[in-house]
């Protein structure tokens, strides 16, 4: 009787409208055999081509909705907007860890609309123009850093990135070394990426779990959520209470903290940049035209500017091609269905996670180029009959949960992609055959997808370009 009720619910509900299609599922633990733990977005790229645009899936009774393209994507997440923004929420990383009144989970409210306008009036284009110098310093240390040691251009790299994060939000010098402060927010945002994996942890599946007693034989969630809890409450308050005692003693240096006293997330730099850094070495052609472009525009006589970019079309290209080629975000922010819905035929049920398959977006194949290769002409209207869809379109999100950070984060990309240029020749090893070693390391599955480690040879172009990087760097440390 009970099961006759809720398929009659069912059918009133959905109007006798299907659901997306999709791979066929048990019963009872509906496709949860059927999404690999490791790069599920490689499978639903085959799902897309197997079933079209949008595909509905199910793991232990929660519904996932794909959508695969950014038609699709811009249908729902933009248009629909209303329906289509509260973030999906896991058990462990939001309830359980604190993270669920953070702005980015936040669901679309008052306090959303006032956390947003004060991201807004912060992070705008035209504001953190005020961070171009602080950009380009960090840039010039980690130029200066690969001199020294270029076989460490890894860990120099997440130097870098979490200097730019300190730096501009809490106003930290860019001299900062790897000390508490960043080591802090990098083991916390590997965390906080972790947690925010659809299904990461059983209880986010399973939620009720978080109710069984922490003395239970195996039973490790209260323990996993409290130190999770203070680990992100450390990482927050430490510089937090930092930069509001600098405050108080008229020493604070500019940073967002600063103008609005809000921490800032990290954003993915470190994973485009690297594969960046892959890419050139695996098409050294790429790079010839690059430098060769920048050339013509500093002349080898200075490093590039924020203020040269206006004259770097193939630079620009360049980085499109880097936040496409190997998407850091392969399936970005998880989204709920707040009501039921129909579109295009299907049903869509209140209460349904939505992802956007971004990694199945950036492998268009519109500009006629296969989409595994690198190849910043497909963004170039003068090589291509019909240019790649724009990264800047669906990467950094769709809708009003639009990465508010878009433009500090493309910013982070100019300089370090410039300055590596200008400076740098970054090559493949070579084998015992004397040929280059082909380049191919394995990706990681988490909320940001990035590189495993891999060796390149980077050596300094010049002597005159090791110079303009000294000559930089004195700059900064004597400020």
């Amino acid at each position: 009787m009970w099961y006759w009720k809720k398929c009659a619910q069912y059918r009133a509900k959905s109007k006798g409208f299907p659901l997306p299609p999709g791979p066929p599922r048990n019963h009872l633990i509906g496709n949860l055999l059927d999404i690999p733990s490791s790069l599920p977005w490689n499978r639903f790229l085959e799902w897309k081509y197997q079933y079209g645009d949008i595909v509905s899936v199910e793991v232990l009774g929660n519904r996932i909705i794909l959508l695969n393209s950014i038609a699709t994507a811009n249908d729902l997440l933009q248009k629909r907007s209303n329906n289509y923004s509260d973030r999906l929420v896991p058990r462990m990383g939001g309830k359980l860890m604190g993270l669920d009144q953070s702005f980015t989970m936040l669901p679309l409210g008052p306090a959303w609309k006032q956390q947003r306008k004060l991201t807004h009036t912060s992070l705008s284009a035209e504001a953190v123009r005020k961070y171009f110098t602080i950009q380009e310093d960090i840039a010039a240390l980690y130029l200066d850093g690969l001199i020294m040691n270029p076989k460490d251009f890894i860990s120099q790299l997440r130097l870098a990135t979490g200097r730019i994060i300190m730096s501009i939000t809490y106003g930290f010098p860019i001299q900062t070394s790897d000390n508490l402060y960043i080591s802090e927010a990098e083991s916390t945002m590997r965390l906080i990426g972790e947690s925010m994996v659809p299904g990461a942890y059983l209880v986010d599946l399973i939620p009720w779990l978080s109710r069984l007693p922490s003395w239970l034989p195996f039973n490790t969630i209260h323990k996993t959520a409290a130190s999770g809890r203070a680990q992100i409450e450390t990482m927050t308050l430490r510089p937090f209470e930092h930069v509001k005692c600098d405050m108080e003693a008229g020493t604070a240096h500019p940073s967002f903290t600063l103008d609005c006293l809000k921490d800032l997330q990290s954003a993915d730099t470190y994973a485009v940049v690297l594969s960046f850094i892959l890419a050139m070495a695996k098409y050294p052609k790429v790079q010839e035209a690059i430098k060769k472009e920048i050339d013509q525009v500093v002349g080898g006589e200075r490093l590039p500017t924020f203020q040269d970019r206006v004259n770097l079309p193939y630079v620009n290209a360049t980085i499109k091609e880097a936040l496409r080629w190997k998407a850091a975000l392969p399936l970005g922010f998880a989204r709920t269905v707040k009501n039921d819905d129909f579109f295009q035929g299907y049903y869509i049920p209140a209460g349904s996670i939505v992802l956007s398959n971004i990694w199945a977006i950036a492998h268009d194949e519109k500009s006629g180029i296969l989409p595994e290769e690198f190849c910043p002409e497909r963004f170039l209207k003068n090589h291509v009959h019909e240019t790649a869809i724009d990264p800047y379109t669906y990467v950094f999100g769709f809708g009003p949960r639009v990465c508010p950070g878009k433009s500090l984060g493309d910013n982070n990309l100019f300089a370090l992609v410039t300055g590596l240029m200008a400076t740098m020749n970054i090559m493949s090893p070579i084998g015992a055959d004397g040929k280059p070693v082909n380049i191919d390391p394995q990706y990681t599955s988490g909320f940001v997808s990035h590189s495993e480690s891999f060796d390149v040879i980077i050596t300094p172009r010049s002597a005159q370009a090791t110079e303009l990087i000294k000559e930089r760097v004195s700059h900064t440390t004597s400020q």
